[in-house]
Formats: structure tokens, sequence, C-alpha cells
């Protein structure tokens, strides 16, 4: 197994633990307030130095995880709840639906996924259910777009031709050997697009749509320190820096997932 996907592998999996279980990793309180402390530098004591109101930014950082990680997952499960059943009913209807959902897509698709959130949630309101919703939303026609491909490509396959030879129904065909093997990439899509979840969320919380202070959350904890970045870079450095190596570990991951259903075998 190569190196990088090893590392990447390893980080998804403390991540996972510090979203199920964050007192492991960082027992103490993280809205713990000590203005004492406050833009105190990297230590043995605060690994990640304190913020501007003494919070510890290494307990920030791990308890901020599970409110991240759950967007990131909650939007990118929706956007596969919206997208993959609009995308098989493209790939299976009739020339006039297929014609309409793809058009539809477009429409959608033509809009980068950020700028679209941003306008839903502003529609919406801020909070973490409405950026969950925009998010979703927002990813779903990419999810979609590549479902419909991926039935298409199935329902002209040498063993589907065979099947409908041999007077099978189309209920059964479709049940049987176009669903089983087209939804196959559900894992890759899901994973490839975890990463661009979880950005999606912290920009928009960055910006002030997603969850509020004092709540720890990667995107916000950026909002709340970008004024003090001259004083004490750590702050903003360290939840940066859990952003950007959890959407690069669950890129490679996901490309990884990808390279391995590329030569599947349908059946």
């Amino acid at each position: 197994m190569p190196v990088g996907l090893t590392v990447a592998g390893v980080f998804l999996v403390l991540v996972v633990v510090a979203v199920a279980w964050p007192g492991l990793f960082a027992p103490t309180d993280p809205l713990r307030i000590d203005l004492t402390i406050a833009h105190s530098a990297p230590s043995l004591h605060h690994p990640f130095g304190t913020d501007q109101l003494g919070r510890d930014v290494w307990t920030r950082v791990v308890h901020g995880a599970r409110l991240s990680v759950f967007i990131g997952v909650s939007a990118t499960l929706l956007a596969v709840a919206v997208g993959v059943p609009l995308g098989l009913l493209a790939g299976l209807g009739n020339r006039g639906v297929d014609t309409v959902l793809s058009r539809f897509f477009d429409l959608i698709g033509a809009f980068p996924e950020i700028l679209l959130a941003l306008v839903l949630i502003t529609l919406t309101g801020t909070g973490t259910t409405n950026l969950i919703l925009a998010i979703g939303i927002a990813s779903s026609p990419r999810f979609a777009r590549v479902m419909r491909a991926e039935t298409r490509g199935v329902a002209g396959t040498g063993y589907v031709t065979h099947a409908r030879l041999t007077s099978r129904t189309h209920r059964h065909i479709v049940g049987r050997h176009i669903l089983p093997n087209a939804v196959t990439t559900l894992p890759v899509l899901i994973t490839l697009g975890l990463g661009t979840s979880i950005l999606g969320a912290a920009a928009l919380s960055f910006l002030g749509f997603g969850p509020q202070p004092p709540t720890p959350e990667w995107g916000s904890m950026l909002a709340e320190a970008r004024d003090d970045l001259r004083i004490a870079w750590w702050s903003v450095f360290f939840p940066g820096l859990a952003i950007t190596a959890t959407v690069i570990a669950s890129t490679v991951v996901g490309r990884a997932t990808a390279r391995r259903f590329e030569h599947r075998d349908p059946r």
C-alpha cells in the first residue's frame, strides 16, 4: 500500500475517533475561557496555543471535528439522496425524461457549487440545518450526472443485452443487472464528495452562515481568529490545517477507491 494512502487512511481514522470520542484526545472543556493566558503561543501545556479568549486551540480543533465532519457527511448524504434517484431516473427513463432531467442538471451545474450554496443559505437563513441543506442541494447535480452516465453505461453492456434477448422482464433487468452495478460507484462518489462538502461548510461558516460562536467548528474558528492573525497565527493556522488535511486525506482515499472500481467485474 502506498505511503500516502496509508497516512491518509490513518489520519481519517483519527478524525473519526475525534468525532466519536473527542474527550479521548482533549478532555478539557472547549468553551473554557481564561483571559490570563489569551494569545499564548504553542507550548507543552497548550500544543496549539490559545485564542483571544484564552481557550485551548487544540481542544477546540479536536471538538470542532464532530460538527465539521457531521455537516460534511450529512450534506454529502443529502446530495446522494437527491442526486442518485434523479440520475437513475434520467438513465432509465425514455428520451424525453432524460432530456428534461439532463438539461436541469446542466442548468444547476452551471453555477459553482459554493455560489449556489451561498444563494440557497442566504434565502433560508443561517444555522447548521440550513447549511447542510444548502451544500447538499448544491452538490446533488454532480452526483446525478455521474449516476446517469453510469446507468446508461451499464444498460448498454453485453450481459444486459443478453438478459433482454432471453425475454427477461424490464423490472427484472433493472433490479437484477442495472441497479446493482450502477450504484457500485456510490462509495467512490461519497468519499470524493466528502472533502468538498467539508470545505464548502467551512467556507460558509467562515462567512457567518454556519454554526455561531462560541460553538467549536473549524470554519467559525477561522472567522473568530482572522483579526488576530498577526499576533496569534496559531489560532488560524491549526483550524485551517485541520480542514486542509481532512480534505486531502478524503480525496486521496477517494481516488484510491475509484482506481479499485475502474476494473471491477460487473455481474
